[in-house]
């Protein structure tokens, strides 16, 4: 039975037996297992037991509590586990405590019991023994192969087997990365591979294979029960086995081995030269030593798992990086391919898109492939500075200019002098600074507040925006001559909803990047929250999905993330759309996509579409449904009038 000993600096530790399904440890009397010590609380903690796992979780945030020196607010407890709970600490054990074993022992030989065989207590405190030292091992943190070995070692010393063997099934080997020899089932249904075997002397054994009687492991993997056969020659249900007449072999025992409810393999171990040597109490210390063979190849599994998708990452990452910008649609590769052709000019360049989708990354990829690459790269957020205080900001000012300005500063465009100047939500510029602004890129000369001397400056403008500049001028909040001066080219940033799988290869690239800068535990998910990622419609876009990862790599305590640690539950999901205005809205985002890569020819758009050229000036113009952000860019073709 299950136990919790309390360790006490002043006396004896206190032992409990976790007989309830619900254990409660805390400094108040009423909890089963009272502690005192410094930074417990009343009600510390609670023991809960489903059937299969005992788990240990927090009763008061307040209370500290550690397992085997690191904090958790909820774990799963396994044998041999420390836990500290404020300054006072428990030991966990999956079996009764062998102290107490070895006192019954005794007392039953002082009870007279002399010239009897030695108690099978003493053989299950031996296997209890050989569980903890296991369990010590575990924590070392060793090598898959051996730590099965040490594992096998074990068995074979505390059932006095000669021989010993972990095998899994196709599959399960390979994604373990098994590399021993195969054993064919008599059914012919299952192959499996030897993963590890260890002999008496503590060795491989050279032919693994040769020594498993298939007839035997055939039942356990078909019933999933263990089986325990005293002497197998004479045994009426596999004396007749071909395997166990060519190896004759004598006492068996094999169990499965299980993993999340799937089986994935099995472990048997047998001696030839004794006959009726296993019991059924060597049987369940075999079955547990298994369920441990099953955690160590499910870590393995997963481990090999994630590295797995962490190289198919590394290299769809090398075919779809562009410098730090992920994406491989082909709206983002006709980005890229702008991108390249503009950068190694100095004309003036307009990002658009919806807040998110990484405006600022595209600037900093212009300024890093251009001429100007060693130059300062300067950014300035329009709608982030108070209109008093922007023109300032600017462009500079002198001392005494204004109240508080007890020194002259320079201004972000002397800043970027020789490099490039990044305004940032360019259309939140009020409209007096606008036209300051656009002297300043006409003449690439500047005055500082307060001065009449002008300055020279040599930089590259690059500005951006989430807004629909072409609305903004229709309502007078942004000048016509000035959008014309900034969006020489438009680089136009697609909405992560329309980007197909990138958002997948995007969620992976996050993850892998602050999993290690936050200590998270999380590798990789579950393939349910990679179906919700793909299907959300991130309002936020990039910026949005990130805040998500970071939020539930500091959360979850699981390596895998779920839906419900990204919010992406059933309630997350996108409301069906009727057919129409699901085709409506297509047809509008189409019509905006060729517009955009015709650069603002609606004539040339209505011809290519096969349209009226009307149908093109009722999208632009409709004003129920508004121009998203993404055609921001689109200009309009002088020529048109």
């Amino acid at each position: 039975m299950p136990t919790l000993k309390s360790f006490s600096s002043t006396g004896t530790p206190r032992l409990y037996s976790v007989h309830k399904p619900v254990t409660t440890i805390g400094k108040a009397l009423g909890n089963d297992l009272p502690i005192s010590g410094a930074g417990v609380r009343d009600h510390h903690a609670q023991i809960v037991f489903d059937g299969r796992d005992f788990v240990i979780e927090e009763c008061d945030r307040e209370g500290d509590i550690a397992i085997n020196g690191k904090k958790k607010r909820r774990a799963r407890l396994v044998h041999g586990d420390r836990v500290q709970l404020g300054a006072s600490e428990v030991g966990f054990s999956m079996f009764a405590d062998a102290t107490s074993a070895a006192r019954r022992a005794n007392d039953d030989d002082d009870a007279g019991a002399a010239g009897r065989q030695e108690p099978s207590g003493s053989s299950e405190l031996a296997g209890v023994r050989k569980l903890f030292a296991f369990s010590e091992k575990l924590s070392n943190r060793r090598g898959v192969d051996e730590l099965l070995e040490a594992m096998l070692d074990d068995v074979i010393e505390v059932t006095h087997a000669d021989k010993g063997f972990l095998l899994l099934i196709e599959g399960a080997e390979a994604a373990a990365d098994a590399a021993g020899p195969s054993v064919q089932s008599s059914g012919g249904e299952r192959k499996l591979a030897v993963r590890a075997s260890r002999n008496v002397r503590k060795e491989a054994i050279t032919d693994a294979a040769g020594g498993i009687s298939d007839s035997i492991v055939q039942q356990v993997l078909d019933k999933g029960r263990p089986v325990i056969v005293s002497d197998a020659l004479a045994d009426t249900q596999f004396g007749r086995s071909e395997s166990v007449i060519a190896m004759k072999l004598s006492s068996v025992m094999c169990v499965p081995l299980m993993a999340q409810g799937q089986l994935i393999g099995a472990l048997y171990v047998g001696n030839d030269k004794i006959k009726h040597l296993f019991d059924r109490a060597q049987l369940d210390l075999l079955s547990i030593f298994a369920s441990q063979s099953s955690l160590i190849l499910q870590n393995a599994i997963l481990v090999n798992a994630l590295r797995a998708d962490k190289e198919k990452l590394t290299a769809e990452l090398k075919d779809k990086r562009f410098g730090e910008i992920i994406g491989a649609c082909p709206s983002m590769l006709e980005v890229f391919r702008k991108l390249q052709k503009v950068a190694a000019t100095d004309i003036s360049v307009l990002i658009t898109g919806e807040t998110g989708t990484g405006k600022e990354l595209i600037a900093r990829e212009v300024h890093r492939r251009s001429n100007r690459a060693g130059g300062p790269f300067i950014t300035i957020n329009c709608g982030a500075i108070p209109e008093n205080l922007i023109e300032s900001e600017l462009f500079g000012h002198v001392k005494g200019a204004f109240t508080g300005a007890i020194a002259s500063r320079p201004g972000k465009f002397q800043l970027a002098d020789k490099g490039t100047l990044f305004l940032d939500e360019i259309g939140e510029l009020p409209l007096n600074l606008q036209v300051k602004l656009l002297r300043a890129l006409q003449e690439r000369v500047v005055f500082r507040v307060g001065d009449s001397k002008p300055e020279k400056v040599d930089i590259r403008v690059v500005a951006a925006t989430n807004r629909t500049l072409e609305d903004e001028i229709k309502a007078n909040n942004f000048r016509e001559d000035l959008y014309y001066r900034l969006n020489v080219v438009n680089l136009w940033m697609p909405p992560l909803r329309d980007r197909g799988d990138d958002v997948l290869i995007i969620a992976k690239a996050l993850l892998s990047k602050y999993a290690d800068e936050l200590q998270s535990p999380v590798r990789g998910y579950s393939p349910a929250a990679l179906a919700a990622i793909k299907k959300y419609t991130w309002p936020g876009n990039i910026r949005q999905l990130e805040n998500r990862i970071k939020k539930a790599l500091v959360l979850c305590d699981r390596p895998l993330l779920g839906p419900e640690d990204l919010d992406l539950g059933p309630d997350a999901e996108t409301p069906i759309q009727p057919l129409e205005k699901a085709k409506e809205e297509f047809q509008r985002r189409y019509v905006l996509e060729v517009l955009e890569r015709n650069n603002g020819n609606r004539t040339q758009t209505a011809r290519d579409l096969g349209v009226d050229p009307r149908t093109i000036f009722r999208y632009l113009e409709r004003e129920q449904n508004p121009i998203p952000s993404g055609a921001g860019g689109v200009a309009r073709d002088p020529s048109e009038g």
